[in-house]
This record gives structure tokens, sequence and C-alpha cells, in this order.
């Protein structure tokens, strides 16, 4: 296995628990959807700067406007956890999924970077996989919640186009996790909770922000070194997958049959996005 794909597939386990620990800190109440946004960020920007702060490297260029890598991490964030107080974690991975990659192929074809037929085709048999896992057993999400984790995929599909090319993919994302800190001081204010977490909730959330997220998200970047646009959104139509695995062992869910299935589905597609067309990559 290369860097390039043992990263990526970190990545994607980091998206998974994300879903999972978030679901099953919010489901029973143990905190407030602020708080745990606020404590997720809170803990990434701590790891991380810490991270960039002990190593003997000297820091790149940061990005020109470090501000809206932010405001694209919060308004993934923000939405994300208030979404999960009702979304299944199925559902809710489907819809951040599904809206990343519509977001990020939207803004490729724009940019002149149309899929391939082949491509296309591997991206609607992940898609279809998805689907296939998810919505044959789970019943119809409220369209608040449903609308809240369109807006958090749409936002992390521009986070992630933002971070392709980065020369300091943990320094980068130190930056954007501070950054976010104002943004997400000003939704708690907005929101302040009426309850005092549960020592459960706090747990999950800082391991959201330190590990799944913090960690999670510079190792990303690092993946979309090596990633273009097409392949960079149709691959993380694997988390779905994942997150049912998780769902297995920590939220109650059973092994099934339709999971293999739609696992064979996902990963077939993902498969056909990555592969060249004679004229040269897309």
């Amino acid at each position: 296995m290369t860097r390039a794909a043992f990263a990526t597939l970190l990545a994607l386990v980091a998206f998974a628990s994300n879903s999972i620990l978030c679901r099953l800190a919010l489901r029973a109440g143990a905190i407030d959807p602020a708080s745990f946004t606020a404590i997720r960020l809170v803990s990434g920007a701590v790891v991380l700067s810490i991270l960039v702060a002990a190593r003997k490297k000297t820091p790149a260029a940061g990005a020109r406007r470090p501000w809206l890598a932010a405001f694209w991490l919060t308004l993934y964030a923000v939405p994300f956890s208030w979404a999960y107080v009702d979304l299944p974690a199925g559902t809710g991975s489907l819809l951040a999924f599904a809206s990343v990659q519509i977001t990020m192929i939207v803004v490729s074809i724009v940019r002149g970077s149309a899929p391939t037929l082949r491509q296309w085709g591997g991206l609607v048999i992940a898609f279809l996989g998805v689907v296939w896992l998810v919505l044959p057993g789970v019943a119809a999400p409220r369209p608040a919640n449903a609308a809240l984790m369109i807006v958090a995929g749409a936002a992390w599909g521009f986070y992630t186009l933002g971070g392709r090319g980065s020369t300091d993919p943990l320094g980068q994302t130190a930056r954007n996790f501070v950054w976010s800190l104002p943004y997400v001081f000003v939704v708690c204010a907005l929101t302040w909770p009426r309850s005092v977490p549960a020592t459960s909730g706090v747990v999950c959330a800082i391991a959201s922000g330190a590990l799944a997220s913090g960690l999670g998200y510079a190792i990303w970047y690092e993946a979309l070194r090596s990633l273009s646009a097409i392949p960079a959104a149709s691959v993380q139509l694997a988390t779905p997958v994942i997150t049912a695995a998780g769902g297995i062992a920590f939220l109650g869910e059973t092994l099934s049959l339709r999971l293999v299935e739609s696992s064979v589905l996902v990963l077939g597609g993902i498969g056909l996005t990555f592969a060249r067309s004679r004229r040269g990559p897309s």
C-alpha cells in the first residue's frame, strides 16, 4: 500500500469516527450540539498547535485567506452536530458525503475538469452502493435535519478543495482550527447550552476533535496532495460504509448481506474513478 493510499484510508476512518462519536454523544443527551462543536474544535486546535510547535521544521507559508478555510470548517462542524441530534449515523453519513461528492464534482466541472465516461460510471455505481446500504432500512429523516447535513457536506466539499496542493498539511490544518474558534464561539454565545455536559459527552467531543478531526483532517490534507478533484470526491463515499461497520460495534447495528453488497459497489465504483483514460488524466 502506498503512502497516499494509507493516508486516505486513515482519513476515511477518521471521518466515520466523527459520525459515530457525535451520534453516540448526542443521541443519549450527554452533551448539547453547541458544546460538542466547541469542545471538538478547541481540542483539535490545541493538539494540532502542540504538534506543530514540537516538530523541527520551518513552518510553510500559510494560506492567503485562512479565515475562509476556517469558515468552511466551521460551517461543516456546526450543522453536522445539530443534524446528528436526530439523524441516525448511516443516514447522516449518506447525506453528508453525497453532498460532498456533488459539490466537488460541480466545482470541478465549472473549473473545466469534467469526469470521463468511466469516472461517471464509477461515481454512479459508488453512489448507488451507498443508497443500497442506507436507504432501505432507515426511515426518512426530518427535512430540517437533512438540510443541515447537506449544508455540512457542501461546506466540507469546499474545505477539501481548499486543501488540495497543501505544502504543509499539519500546519495548515492547525491554522484552520485556530482560525475557526472565533466563529464557533459566536455560535455558542447565540445558542448557550442550558445544561452541563456529562463526562461521556465531553470525552466523545475531545476524541472527535483531537483525534478524528484534528489529526484525521491533517492526514486528509496529506492524502489530497496525490488526488485530483474527482477521485477525492468519490473516495469519500467509502465513509458511510465504514460508518456502518462502526455502527455494528458501537451503535448496536447488525451485520447484513446488504452491507457486504453495498461495500462491493462503493469500493468498485471508487476504483473506476481512479482509472485513467487513454487521453490522459482528467
